[in-house]
């Protein structure tokens, strides 16, 4: 029996099955999520959303996970959609009336412009938490509203 035939039969079946890639792993599941901030100090101001989805990442510079900036165009209340992966999620949103591209704050460094939290968590000494702000996406048409909050 002629070994080479086999052989090469082999190589070329090994050769073939390199080449197939391997399978990728399957996207995270995103559900449109509805965000409606009412109570907007200027109905010109732009307003910045600030998504997380990581305690450890809350609030700190760079750490967003997704950002957005949007126009009010006249109303003070702004239906916002955004797609997130499944899971826990925090928002802090703020109001740049001045259009400075920046939260101000003063010398004691609580924001002299209009912010608010997911769950509408209102701050008083401190920075809220990932816990306090945080609510679940499982599934679609989750809607969450959020007050602005204009005492400052």
């Amino acid at each position: 029996m002629n070994a080479l035939p086999l052989v090469s039969l082999l190589l070329g079946s090994l050769a073939l099955g390199a080449a197939v890639p391997a399978p990728r792993a399957a996207a995270p599941a995103t559900e449109l999520v509805t965000v409606v901030v009412s109570a907007l100090s200027s109905t010109s101001a732009v307003v910045k959303l600030n998504f997380y989805n990581a305690p450890d990442k809350f609030l700190k510079d760079g750490q967003v996970a997704i950002r957005m900036v949007v126009r009010p165009d006249g109303k003070n209340t702004l239906s916002i959609p955004v797609e997130l992966t499944e899971g826990e999620w925090a928002v802090a949103i703020s109001q740049d009336l001045n259009n400075n591209n920046k939260l101000d704050k003063n010398f004691l460094g609580i924001p002299t412009e209009p912010f608010a939290f997911s769950n509408n968590v209102k701050p008083r000494l401190s920075a809220p938490s990932f816990q306090e702000c945080k609510f679940m996406v499982a599934g679609p048409g989750r809607v969450i509203n959020i007050t602005s909050w204009n005492d400052f």
